[in-house]
């Protein structure tokens, strides 16, 4: 996001936002808890165009496979540069206009029972491509998967857990009320997935359906993503014919107070656009795009 002055009232990870209209500003008093306030919308993704682009792109970048989650994390990164309202969030009953653009996701150290979890953050740029946020994904994949380093939440989630009851009651009764006045450490936000601007989990890579996932009340995450398996499923064309293609499904978990339903809807027509032309991910996610 752009850089502006820091006021009062700003946070480490946010601009506070005064002038908005008051049912977003006095909604947080009513629904005082993110889990409150969300709303639920799935969508089928059409894979056609898609798989057409992922023959092509790793055609020409033998070595270096793309595939269809990250094209799927690029275009959210995309759709939330183009419509920045989607980066708010809802903290200590302010509304914030987040600073940083991340995504957030759990990776799997192997496919096993017993395999540990990895908790990863990936901030991005205002102009990074596809090819950007490849790189910077498969490059702290590589780090926990290959060199077996624990992610900052693990780790310190561990050392945590080692901690009596009472002690643990009273640290996250103070770190609570940090995060309600704005004064979390930026060293704890960066590395926490319930911190990041999308939190995104890949059912479909463990052959899951996607569905609906709650919001956290803990930190300023406002949007939870979940993509589900691949299958064939029938599209209608203007006469009524059926044609079978190849789709994901997509839950997403949404606070209904940062934007109005009109906002959202626009924002996944965008989503569904940059779906069906991928590859305008090969140009800056700043480009602006239209799609009206």
């Amino acid at each position: 996001m752009g850089k502006t002055k820091r006021r009062w009232g700003d946070r480490k990870d946010g601009v506070w936002l005064k002038d908005l209209d008051s049912m977003h500003l006095i909604g947080s008093y009513l629904l005082r808890n993110r889990a409150d306030r969300e709303a639920f919308i799935e969508e089928t993704v059409d894979l056609t165009r898609v798989r057409e682009y992922l023959s092509k792109k790793n055609a020409a970048n033998p070595g270096s496979t793309y595939t269809i989650f990250q094209v799927i994390c690029a275009a959210i990164v995309k759709t939330l540069v183009q419509r920045p309202k989607l980066n708010r969030f809802i903290s200590g009953r302010r509304v914030y206009q987040r600073n940083y653009i991340s995504l957030a996701f759990v990776c799997k150290n192997s496919f096993h029972d017993d395999s540990a979890e990895s908790l990863l953050v990936l901030y991005v740029n205002e102009d990074n491509t596809i090819d950007d946020l490849q790189k910077l994904m498969n490059e702290k994949i590589k780090e926990v998967r290959e060199q077996g380093q624990l992610d900052h939440s693990t780790d310190l989630m561990n050392k945590l857990g080692r901690l009596p009851r009472c002690i643990l009651a009273v640290i996250f009764a103070v770190v609570r009320a940090l995060d309600y006045f704005g004064r979390v450490p930026w060293w704890l936000i960066k590395e926490d997935p319930d911190f990041a601007s999308i939190y995104l989990t890949n059912l479909g890579s463990i052959n899951l359906n996607a569905g609906y996932h709650h919001l956290n009340n803990w930190g300023t995450n406002s949007l939870f993503i979940v993509i589900g398996k691949k299958g064939l499923r029938p599209f209608y064309d203007k006469n009524g014919e059926v044609e079978m293609k190849d789709t994901i499904k997509i839950g997403i978990t949404l606070d209904e107070l940062i934007v109005d339903g009109y906002y959202y809807a626009k924002s996944i027509k965008l989503f569904q656009y940059i779906i069906e032309h991928p590859e305008l991910l090969d140009r800056p996610a700043n480009e602006e795009i239209t799609y009206d």
